[in-house]
């Protein structure tokens, strides 16, 4: 997927969220909680991704090649009335389940739109801070796509029936859970060693497949591969990026094998 394509979908992603969220929260009324995020309310799911996209601001305005400090109130734009601030969704008070603030939405907008703007105007090349190895623009766009996609689909699950993703952003995060979520979950939590455990996920709305294998402290990705797993999984790419992204169980794939085996993946692979 390229660099427009990417911005593209972040950006409907972005409205669908806001427009979910407007939806779910009753002007005055308490905040209700978000089922597939636990412990978070949607005003937090809110504050959680505006905030986000406001650290990621600084990063790629200023070039940041260090991680700027997270606890440092100033990176995030929050209003200054003390009324308005003392109810704005912090990670610290979560769950936020009194009435959201009222420019709170606004707040997640105005960061969504300047954070496609910044992209559009770096392109996909320029070396940034990241948490993981590849250290660009690019990546932090192909992660909040991805990242806003999911939190759209839990902001829609509160108000009802979510939407699925869109098929190619949902085959690229299938893709990007294998080279580069799994191996940073092992590393920020505690896994077992990998003993060869291996895995199949295939689509059924596209011909990617992908062969996951599990030995040691490496995730190896096999392309193409015939050779016999431990378990298949197959299922459309939306849902096949929503269970590996814990929100949905495995009943919603087909699954052939030793269905233990799936289960066990998330002991591989810890959520976060």
């Amino acid at each position: 997927m390229d660099h427009a394509s990417r911005i593209s979908l972040l950006q409907n992603e972005a409205a669908a969220f806001e427009k979910a969220v407007r939806t779910a929260l009753d002007p005055g009324g308490p905040a209700p909680l978000v089922p597939s995020c636990p412990g978070w309310s949607v005003s937090d799911l809110v504050g959680h991704l505006g905030g986000v996209h406001r650290y990621l601001i600084r990063i790629l305005r200023e070039r940041l090649t260090q991680a700027p400090d997270p606890s440092d109130l100033s990176l995030y734009g929050l209003p200054s009335a003390p009324g308005e601030l003392a109810a704005w969704p912090l990670p610290d008070r979560a769950p936020s389940l009194g009435p959201a603030p009222q420019g709170l939405t606004a707040w997640f907008a105005e960061g969504a739109r300047g954070l496609a703007d910044l992209f559009r105007e770096l392109g996909p090349d320029v070396p940034v801070w990241t948490w993981a190895p590849e250290r660009t623009s690019g990546f932090w766009l192909r992660m909040q796509t991805i990242e806003l996609a999911l939190h759209r689909w839990d902001a829609q699950s509160v108000a009802g029936a979510a939407a699925p993703l869109d098929p190619a952003l949902a085959a690229d995060a299938v893709a990007q859970t294998f080279e580069v979520m799994a191996p940073a979950r092992r590393g920020w939590r505690t896994a077992p060693p990998g003993r060869g455990e291996r895995y199949r996920f295939r689509l059924v709305d596209g011909p990617e497949s992908w062969t996951v294998v599990f030995a040691g402290d490496a995730v190896r990705l096999e392309p193409d591969s015939t050779e016999p797993v431990d378990v298949e999984a197959t299922g459309s790419a939306s849902d096949l990026a929503l269970f590996l992204w814990g929100r949905l169980p495995d009943t919603a794939l087909q699954v052939t094998g030793d269905p233990t085996r799936l289960q066990h993946y998330f002991t591989l692979v810890p959520p976060v």
